[in-house]
């Protein structure tokens, strides 16, 4: 899929993945790909900045962990982000609502079958 497919609700994602506990990059992106049965494939350029900008935010906070000799940057929600995924879920739920009201709509109100 591509990446102007997620371009506004990249935030979402990002936020979405990371509610279990924290993850660092790579790990982010494979969950992504898991969780969309393959089909939203994200890059480390798309991810990256919008990290280090929700961190910027106050949504993530990030600390450097060690696995054997390789350290990486681990990034979990904050309060404000939990909050904000809360939003983010609201706010997909009545826009997809909205989008199936006008590409698969029902019966005109007040008519009858």
């Amino acid at each position: 899929m591509k990446v102007d497919a997620v371009r506004g609700h990249l935030d979402g994602l990002l936020l979405a993945v990371l509610e279990p506990g924290p993850l660092h990059g790579y790990a982010i992106i494979a969950a992504v790909q898991q969780r969309s049965g393959g089909v939203l494939e994200l890059r480390t350029g798309t991810i990256y900045p919008a990290l280090n900008r929700l961190e910027r935010t106050g949504l993530l906070s990030s600390s450097w962990q060690s696995s054997g000799e390789r350290r990486r940057r681990c990034y979990e929600l904050t309060d404000a982000g939990r909050r904000t995924l809360a939003g983010e879920r609201t706010a997909w739920r009545e826009f997809t609502a909205a989008i199936g009201s006008v590409l698969n709509p029902g019966p005109p109100p007040g008519l009858t079958t």
